[in-house]
């Protein structure tokens, strides 16, 4: 069978170490007889995997024990509400920093619950997209947080400057951000991430949340976002996403085989930059975002005769190069490379760039 490169935005590719040892696993688990998906959340064996999972994304992120994991359930899309109802407290505004599609629908979702600073930095110079800087953003002193993401899966851009705003609370969705390079959890209150990216599958959210902003919640707050009952509960007030759970935990272990947040990001940057040259030097395949701008996770490019994209994705499979459409809103092509993706992947999907384009150009 040919390799298959998996350039899914998500769900995306799980290191392939990983589907083993859980393919391994999956009929016995731990010498029980059993699989991890058949037992039961409260048993001491299970307590274990969430005991490693915390104590391992503590090491590869650097979590003080000023902060609170919470494992979550209903995807960042869940936590677009949890926010407001458990943070604004007796404020009734927040800012939300607006770049790309996933922080436009934060911010149409928190309009249920606050008055809403929607905060454009997406701005376009000499037809390049770019995003103003942190400093540049028109903060209100009456706001109970900023709200922002620093990757944006769809559009294909980031903003690798973090936030300093030292008597503000800050919220990040990290969901396709987080573990893909270094950052200071210390200037962020609250950051948050669904798992289907750089994490594991999906049905899993992480909360890494500063313990002086737990129990704030609003009256009207249902219990399976109050972040408080769920802190209380060890992640538990219901029965949890356990297969999801242990598959988070080996990604983290695997990482940490890998050396860490800091190895990755290098080979991040090194994967990002390998497409973004062939683009770069090409007539034929065109990036609209600014360098500095321009996602480490989601690479997206488009091809000057738009009447050639099904033909790429037609024969870029042919080649064992799935998922690379772009959604449809930007349209194009998108190569997502989280931290699962080798770098051969990487390298047969530039090698097919350069040959398509000597064909069709």
């Amino acid at each position: 069978m040919n390799v298959i490169y998996n350039f899914s935005p998500g769900p995306a590719m799980i290191p392939k170490e990983v589907l083993y040892k859980a393919q391994k696993e999956l009929k016995n688990w731990n010498n029980l007889g059993y699989s991890v998906m058949e037992i039961s959340h409260r048993t001491k064996e299970f307590y274990q995997v969430v005991i490693e999972a915390e104590e391992d994304l503590r090491s590869l992120l650097n979590i003080s024990d000023n902060y609170r994991i919470l494992f979550c359930q209903g995807g960042a899309r869940g936590q677009f509400s949890a926010i407001p109802m458990n943070l604004l407290g007796n404020f009734t505004q927040a800012d939300y920093i607006n770049s790309g599609y996933w922080s436009n629908s934060a911010f149409l979702e928190s309009k249920k619950y606050c008055n809403s600073n929607n905060i454009l930095i997406r701005q376009l110079k000499n037809k390049k997209i770019f995003l103003l800087k942190p400093s540049q953003w028109n903060i209100r002193d009456v706001s109970a947080y900023i709200h922002y993401c620093p990757n944006e899966t769809i559009d294909g851009i980031s903003l690798y400057e973090e936030p300093n705003f030292n008597n503000k609370v800050v919220v990040g969705d990290f969901s396709s951000y987080i573990l893909s390079r270094s950052i200071d959890i210390n200037k962020y209150g609250l950051i948050y991430a669904g798992a289907q990216k750089n994490i594991g599958p999906s049905g899993i959210t992480i909360v890494i949340i500063r313990k002086d902003l737990i129990g704030y919640a609003s009256k009207s707050c249902p219990s399976i976002l109050d972040y408080s009952i769920i802190n209380k509960n060890n992640s538990m007030f219901n029965t949890p996403p356990t297969f999801a759970w242990y598959l988070s935990g080996l990604v983290f272990k695997w990482l940490k085989k890998k050396g860490g947040v800091k190895i990755i990001e290098k080979l991040n940057q090194k994967k990002s930059d390998l497409l973004y040259q062939v683009i770069d030097n090409s007539d034929f395949y065109i990036n609209n975002i600014v360098k500095e701008n321009r996602s480490q996770m989601n690479i997206i490019f488009h091809l000057i005769n738009s009447e050639l994209n099904e033909i790429f994705l037609k024969e870029s499979k042919k080649f064992g190069l799935h998922a690379l459409k772009g959604h449809s809103i930007v349209g194009g092509m998108r190569a997502s490379i989280y931290n699962a993706m080798p770098i051969e992947g990487v390298k047969q999907l530039v090698k097919f760039m350069l040959f398509f384009e000597k064909k069709y150009g």
